[in-house]
């Protein structure tokens, strides 16, 4: 498991982690519910319907969770001022300083997982 990482400060490589935005959302809830610093900065992009974890650099070269992606910044270390979001087109679902580290990649795993379960199970009781 990762540590979190600090994202304040001068500019800052991190991963992004996207997902689509209601398992997002749902796995937002079980992380807070699980810690207060358990989750980090997220971006929502309204106009692609997705979340945007943001995870420590070097989290893309082992992300293999179905249903998601992650992206490497190449050490862009876009730096992280609330309230303007660093990627172009998305808000801040929780911004940066409520939540100044990076979500820890092996929790946030166990989290879309857990919310992939939640989903699953409530559109079969459609």
């Amino acid at each position: 498991m990762h540590t979190n990482a600090p994202l304040s400060g001068s500019p800052y490589a991190w991963d992004l982690v996207t997902v689509p935005a209601r398992q997002g959302l749902e796995a937002v809830d079980i992380l807070r519910r699980g810690s207060c610093e358990a989750v980090g900065p997220v971006l929502h992009d309204d106009g692609r319907d997705t979340l945007g974890f943001l995870v420590p650099p070097g989290t893309a070269a082992a992300w293999d969770m179905p249903g998601s992606t992650c992206t490497e910044t190449h050490g862009r270390g876009l730096g992280l001022v609330a309230p303007e979001p660093p990627v172009e087109g998305s808000d801040w679902l929780l911004p940066p300083g409520g939540a100044d580290v990076a979500t820890d990649p092996g929790v946030l795993r166990a989290a879309l997982g857990e919310a992939a379960r939640l989903i699953e199970a409530a559109d079969s009781c459609r």
